[in-house]
């Protein structure tokens, strides 16, 4: 049995977006970072990320996207990289995508990741519809 992941969501903000730009009334803005945080977790458990959120439950960085890949009709695969300097001898548990308005469209929390700083961490989101 298949159960949901309630440790990601679409944002309400970016739902609206969508919905404006099917209709024509705007230019849906393109993904362009991805944010950083260590806020996902209370204690040992993985908080689930609220649709009506507009930042990470506590933002510390912010980065251009690598890159993008179309891997399926529906889903788009983006990359982002942080240099073994980024983050160095952090904990990051909280991830999103943001538009170049600067609007989070997703957050997707987990357990809490150390970044040494002698390593490099690329970080994957799929955008699935």
């Amino acid at each position: 049995m298949e159960t949901a992941n309630t440790n990601i969501i679409v944002t309400k903000t970016a739902r609206e977006k969508l919905v404006k730009a099917r209709a024509g009334a705007i230019e849906l803005p393109a993904i362009v970072g991805m944010v950083f945080g260590d806020g996902g977790m209370q204690g040992e458990d993985v908080l689930s990320p609220t649709e009506g959120q507009l930042t990470l439950n506590h933002e510390i960085y912010r980065k251009e996207i690598d890159g993008y890949k179309l891997v399926a009709d529906t889903t788009c695969r983006y990359e982002c990289t942080l240099s073994d300097q980024e983050l160095a001898d952090t904990y990051i548990s909280e991830i999103g995508l943001y538009d170049s308005d600067g609007d989070i469209v997703c957050i997707k929390s987990f357990r809490k990741k150390g970044k040494d700083r002698d390593i490099e961490m690329t970080f994957i989101l799929d955008d699935i519809f």
